[in-house]
């Protein structure tokens, strides 16, 4: 169970602590090419994320909710991965404007941060499942 919940936490630091780390600088907060109201919605987000991210860790560690918790950072890891998914239709990117951007072995860092966190998510989600399940007790009439 430890393990689960380190994992968890570590999805959680990544939304919670990174991202505003990644974030709070001249390429997206203060980035003077940004409008005044594509930055309140930056901020507005990270503050959100961080603040569902104590939410959660509280969660795991005080209340021992570990598929609340799950749930939460689903939304928030899942909902980047969707954004990623339709940025072309909104005409996002995940670019610097001088058309660099952040990449591990050619992949997007925050496709594959996000992405491996909401696997390891929907992993650790289906084993409780599983042994909720396998330790209920079944009656048949």
């Amino acid at each position: 169970m430890k393990t689960k919940k380190v994992t968890i936490s570590l999805v959680i630091l990544l939304y919670t602590v990174a991202v505003p780390f990644l974030e709070i600088n001249y390429t997206h907060v203060f980035n003077p090419d940004w409008t005044p109201h594509a930055k309140i919605h930056e901020v507005w987000q990270l503050i959100t994320n961080s603040s569902i991210g104590i939410l959660c860790l509280w969660l795991v560690w005080v209340k021992n909710e570990l598929k609340t918790s799950i749930l939460l950072s689903m939304l928030i890891t899942g909902g980047f991965i969707i954004a990623y998914c339709i940025r072309d239709v909104y005409g996002g990117s995940m670019k610097y404007l001088d058309g660099t951007e952040k990449t591990i072995l050619g992949i997007n860092i925050g496709v594959l941060g996000f992405g491996i966190s909401f696997m390891l998510l929907i992993l650790i989600f289906s084993r409780l499942e599983h042994q909720k399940n396998k330790h209920s007790i079944k009656l048949d009439y």
